[in-house]
């Protein structure tokens, strides 16, 4: 599991530039809140090798996926949530996530941590409340 900013990180594909080269269909972590970007760490390898050879090449754009033989469920075992869940139901578990560790920063007495969780449970909440006006509206 994968965490950033006191949010966890949803597991997606998405590409990513190195240099001049796209690099398409690249297993990522995405935070909700921050919305920082990793490369999963079961192909950030593979994605270090192919970067630098279609760079070298002068190549454009390449799939990771027609080169990097990776079980795609594999790959999102560890992810909290993922991108093909449903949004309301990813914003409910990282406001529960971040709610659990807040009292957990309540009972360490890390008031840094506790103004950092009460940050990220704003930007949730609002998160949550442009869903809800989302689909009252449809």
């Amino acid at each position: 599991m994968s965490f950033c900013c006191g949010a966890s990180m949803i597991g997606t594909k998405g590409t990513l530039k190195h240099y001049r080269t796209y690099i398409h269909n690249v297993p990522i972590l995405f935070c909700p809140v921050c919305h920082g970007i990793d490369i999963h760490y079961l192909a950030q390898q593979e994605y270090d090798i192919l970067a630098e050879y279609a760079h070298g090449d002068g190549s454009s754009e390449v799939d990771f996926t027609d080169y990097v033989d990776h079980q795609e469920a594999d790959l999102l075992e560890n992810c909290v949530n993922h991108e093909q869940e449903e949004p309301m139901e990813v914003v409910h578990n990282q406001i529960d996530m971040a709610l659990d560790l807040l009292s957990f920063a309540k009972q360490l007495g890390d008031k840094e941590w506790q103004l950092e969780l009460k940050k990220r449970l704003q930007v949730l909440n609002n998160r949550r409340n442009k869903l809800l006006q989302r689909k009252s509206s449809v």
